[in-house]
C-alpha cells in the first residue's frame, strides 16, 4: 500500500538535514539563520555526493556484463565513453535519491545537467589532442562540484512536491548507509582478500577528523578515548606487519572486526560521529573483516 509524502518517511537525519525542508519555517528558527542554511546546503550535497557513489557501484557491474554479452567492452572502456557512462551511473542514483527527498524535476533535470556538460565540455579538448584519458576523467570531476553547488543553491528556497511512496522504501531508505557499505564491500563478498596491514590506520583517522569537525571531542573523556584508540590500533598494525603472514592476516581480520564493535558502540552512544557514519562503517568493517577470514581459510 502507498501513502502520501510525510514528515516521518524521510530519513532520521537533523532537521536541517535536507535542502527542501518539509514545511517552511519560522523566521528567527535554525532553519531559516545563515548558519542553518548553509548546513542544510552543505548536507544535501553530501546526499548528492553518496546517492552518485551508490549509483556508480551498483551500475558499473552492470555495465561490465552488458559490454561483455555484447561484445562491447572495448567501446566501453574508451574513455570518452567511460565518462559519459560514468555521468550516466552519477546521475541515476542522483536522481533517485532526489525524487525521494521530493525535489522538483526541474531541479533534477538541471542537477543531471552538472553531471554531463563538464565532460561534454572537456570532450571538444580531449578528441584535439590536448588532454588525455586521466585528465578527462579528473577534469570533468572538478568541474561537476562547482557546478553542483550553483544548482543546489538556485533551488534552495524551492519548497517539496508531493510525493508517494511504498512503506517498504521507505524502510529501506532509512537504512542507506548500510546499503552503501554493502555495495562497497560487494566486490570484497565474492572476491575475499587478505587486507595489507596497513590499512587498519584508515580505521580510527575517520573519528578523529569527524569529531574534530563537528567539535564533539570536547566532551569528558573523549579525546582520551578516540586516542586510546588511535594507539590501539597503530599498534595492532605494527604488530600485524611485525608479524608478518597467516598471524597478520587474523591480525588484520581481528582489527577490522574489533572496529566494528567501536562503531556499533559508537552508533549506540550517538557521541562524536552521526549515527549514519557509524552504521556505514561498521557494516563496511563487518565484511571486510569477514571476507579477510574467508580469504585465510579458503587460501589455506
Amino acid at each position: 500500500m502507498e501513502k502520501t509524502w510525510t514528515h516521518t518517511d524521510t530519513l532520521a537525519v537533523p532537521p536541517a538535514g535536507s535542502l527542501l525542508a518539509d514545511r517552511p519555517a519560522a523566521p528567527g528558527t535554525p532553519a531559516t539563520t545563515a548558519a542553518g542554511r548553509s548546513r542544510r546546503l552543505r548536507w544535501h550535497l553530501a546526499e548528492m555526493a553518496l546517492a552518485m557513489v551508490a549509483g556508480m557501484l551498483l551500475l558499473a557491474p552492470w555495465w561490465d556484463l552488458a559490454g561483455t554479452a555484447l561484445g562491447l567492452a572495448g567501446a566501453l572502456g574508451r574513455p570518452e565513453v567511460a565518462a559519459l557512462v560514468m555521468a550516466t551511473n552519477m546521475t541515476v542514483g542522483m536522481t533517485v535519491w532526489m525524487r525521494y527527498r521530493a525535489h522538483r524535476w526541474r531541479a533534477v533535470g538541471e542537477m543531471a545537467a552538472a553531471m554531463y556538460v563538464p565532460f561534454l565540455l572537456l570532450l571538444v579538448p580531449f578528441r584535439a589532442g590536448l588532454l588525455d584519458g586521466d585528465a578527462l576523467l579528473l577534469g570533468g570531476h572538478l568541474l561537476m562540484v562547482p557546478a553542483m553547488v550553483l544548482v543546489a543553491v538556485r533551488h534552495r528556497h524551492e519548497t517539496p512536491v508531493p510525493v508517494r511512496r511504498h512503506p517498504a522504501v521507505v524502510a529501506l531508505a532509512r537504512r542507506w548507509p548500510t546499503g552503501l557499505a554493502l555495495l562497497m564491500g560487494l566486490d570484497m563478498v565474492f572476491d575475499p582478500k587478505v587486507l595489507s596491514p596497513w590499512t587498519m590506520l584508515v580505521l580510527p583517522g575517520g573519528y578523529l577528523v569527524i569529531g574534530l569537525a563537528r567539535g564533539t571531542l570536547r566532551g569528558p573523556g573523549v579525546l582520551t578515548t578516540q586516542l586510546l584508540g588511535l594507539v590501539g590500533w597503530v599498534a595492532l598494525t605494527l604488530v600485524a606487519v611485525t608479524a608478518g603472514g597467516r598471524t597478520a592476516a587474523w591480525l588484520v581480520a581481528f582489527g577490522w572486526l574489533a572496529h566494528a564493535g567501536w562503531d556499533l558502540a559508537h552508533h549506540r552512544s550517538g557521541r562524536v560521529v552521526p549515527r549514519g557514519y557509524a552504521e556505514w562503517c561498521g557494516v563496511l568493517d563487518a565484511i571486510l573483516g569477514v571476507a579477510v577470514i574467508l580469504a585465510i581459510l579458503t587460501t589455506g
